[in-house]
């Protein structure tokens, strides 16, 4: 008798469960991605069916550590669903603080444009692209596979009319000024040991910033003062113990820092108005 969707769900999540903080979670997203179907339709509807075959080479393909994102092509974020492959930083939950900061401080106003400095495959600029339907928003990446990937993921979203995408070192190649600008940028630090899954898989340069992890703040910050409106923000991602220096770089450049924690209460995110705003 074939094995059912359950018990082929039940087997994987017991052989993810060693190194998976999410292992059922894991095997049925991908059995969704064998089905070719929500996760919620597989609890549904999908669960006493045979289990489909391919679903076997998904489950190998997890046990040598490859991110759930790259197997399904695909990670949910915030209100938008972003494509990733490998070179791709996945998009995680804890930065989804930051969008849920800038709709803080855009609480009384809505910000016009958007800056997403390092977009990588356009996560946080598509995300507040979403939540603000009239803004409109510029994402620089050095990566010219990543901007082809944030330009698709726009198309994915249905956002590329307000969406355009730029290859640059930071923030040197841009000129304007923006009500809102996002950043997360490389920032553990050099030896840091990390789970398999984002040590092998994930893309080194999306992830280590020198020494002591503050290397790309070093040079970003300097460049935000110029780049941000009148009545504007900057919000930047960084390492639950980076508040402090990151904050101090921020003051000595004339913004005053504040810190958004994420769900399990780390500070995840430095939200920074400029002095004279």
């Amino acid at each position: 008798m074939a094995e059912t969707v359950r018990a082929a769900i039940g087997r994987a999540a017991r052989d993810f469960a060693g190194f998976s903080h999410s292992p059922t979670l894991d095997a049925e997203l991908l059995m969704a991605h064998a089905l070719g179907c929500t996760r919620e339709a597989v609890l549904m509807g999908w669960l006493d069916e045979p289990a489909p075959a391919g679903f076997v080479a998904l489950v190998a393909r997890r046990l040598t550590h490859e991110p759930i994102a790259y197997i399904t092509g695909t990670r949910a974020f915030w209100t938008v669903e972003i494509g990733v492959g490998p070179g791709a930083l996945v998009p995680r939950a804890d930065s989804e603080t930051l969008i849920e900061a800038a709709v803080a401080h855009f609480s009384r106003h809505l910000p016009a444009t958007i800056l997403d400095l390092g977009t990588g495959p356009g996560t946080l600029l598509l995300a507040a692209l979403a939540q603000w339907p009239a803004a409109l928003g510029l994402g620089v990446d050095r990566s010219a596979a990543a901007i082809a990937r944030a330009g698709a993921n726009a198309t994915r979203n249905g956002l590329d009319a307000r969406a355009r995408f730029v290859r640059g070192d930071w923030a040197s190649a841009v000129s304007a000024r923006f009500d809102l600008v996002l950043a997360n940028p490389p920032y553990v630090a050099q030896g840091t040991p990390l789970p398999r899954e984002v040590a092998e898989h994930e893309p080194p340069q999306a992830l280590y910033a020198g020494a002591d992890g503050l290397a790309d703040f070093a040079l970003i910050i300097p460049q935000l003062a110029p780049l941000v409106a009148p009545g504007g923000v900057a919000v930047v991602e960084i390492g639950a113990a980076q508040a402090g220096p990151v904050a101090a770089l921020f003051e000595a450049k004339g913004f005053v820092p504040s810190l958004r924690h994420d769900l399990a209460g780390h500070a995840r995110a430095v939200v920074a108005v400029p002095v004279a705003g």
